[in-house]
């Protein structure tokens, strides 16, 4: 008897100390959610046409914006619905998929530089989106280019990595070079078209969209994209036990009862899927992949039950913020994908040095 009763208030303290662990690792994830929401609400906020917060927010919850008989609130209620709101989501949408694309491809090669351009699907979406601005035009024709040649890009990795070896224990460095080759390949056809390209009309907008931009958002777009970074997303997080697993090594992962092959192949699906259709809607965006994951890790840590949804949350509201400054700062917008890389190159220059210093120590 006095046995158990001594060892009530240990299995009591056992349990707060779980919940207190519980709350601080999930404390992290109310804090990104809060920031994704303020970035969204400086981006319906800021910009040329500067619109107060509560008229933002009484835009978005009341809907009276075109009703009403003042002017100056009709416009603004036509610059959020019409205008900011797409773009802002657009770029939250993206910026969430291409942050734990990165992440999931870093847990699968076991390598701290992976992004989802390591694939070649950038590329391959590249090449698809300015030859269909080379034969058709903008608009529909190049996010469907883009998003088609970005899968087939996909398939190309994969038939060069041999196919069922690509998942194998070996298949880590084939589709690296697999997908190096493809990259080359696409790039190459990219410059051949730029090369040949009607250098008053039709070159401008090539560059233009290759260097990446969300000035194009709509609710098209936002409905295109939706459905397809949507289900990678869900993909990754329905995945991110077995990544956790696969971070720590093949064979931990086999131990641990994750099915290897079928594991890599539905996350580079995913990742796949993710990248051609960011291509699709705004161009080759960079280093969103490489930084916000290695932020998140740092910041908050890479406990398994929060971290991809952290990275997700994270990601969104970093490019939400990016692409505010974008066209907020200056009176001729920024190219994104500029700018993401001015910001991301030396941030992640800053974070090796850290990583470097703490092994050092």
């Amino acid at each position: 008897m006095n046995t158990a009763l001594l060892t009530l208030p240990a299995a009591a303290s056992a349990r707060n100390t779980t919940n207190n662990e519980n709350r601080k690792i999930w404390t992290s994830t109310w804090i990104l959610a809060a920031l994704l929401l303020l970035a969204l609400i400086a981006g319906l906020t800021l910009g040329r046409y500067l619109i107060a917060p509560t008229r933002v927010l009484e835009i978005l919850f009341s809907g009276s914006g075109f009703d009403t008989r003042d002017p100056e609130a009709a416009m603004a209620a036509r610059v959020i619905e019409s205008v900011r709101l797409p773009r802002v989501l657009l770029a939250a949408l993206i910026g969430a998929g291409l942050a734990a694309a990165g992440a999931a491809l870093q847990s699968l090669f076991r390598n701290p530089l992976a992004e989802p351009q390591l694939l070649g699907v950038s590329s391959g979406a590249a090449f698809g989106g300015v030859l269909a601005m080379l034969l058709v035009g903008d608009g529909q024709p190049l996010v469907i280019g883009a998003l088609v040649f970005g899968m087939l890009a996909l398939a190309a990795v994969f038939w060069l990595a041999g196919g069922k070896a690509a998942t194998a224990g070996s298949g880590t460095v084939l589709l690296v070079l697999a997908g190096i080759v493809v990259s080359g390949v696409f790039a190459a056809g990219v410059s051949l078209i730029k090369l040949v390209a009607d250098p008053q009309n039709q070159l401008p907008a090539i560059v233009f969209w290759l260097m990446g931009s969300l000035a194009t958002a709509d609710r098209d777009r936002l409905l295109l994209a939706l459905p397809c970074v949507g289900v990678g997303l869900i993909a990754l997080y329905g995945l991110r036990f077995q990544l956790l697993a696969l971070s720590l090594g093949e064979e931990d992962a086999r131990g641990l009862g994750v099915k290897v092959a079928l594991a890599r192949a539905l996350t580079l699906i995913a990742v796949g899927l993710i990248t051609a259709a960011s291509v699709a809607v705004c161009g080759i965006v960079g280093w969103v992949g490489l930084v916000a994951p290695h932020l998140i890790r740092m910041s908050f840590g890479a406990d398994h039950r929060n971290f991809l949804l952290n990275v997700m949350l994270g990601g969104a509201a970093y490019l939400v913020l990016v692409d505010t400054f974008a066209r907020a700062a200056t009176a001729e917008e920024i190219p994104l994908g500029v700018l993401t890389a001015l910001l991301g190159a030396p941030l992640f220059a800053f974070l090796v040095r850290r990583i470097g210093h703490g092994l050092e120590c």
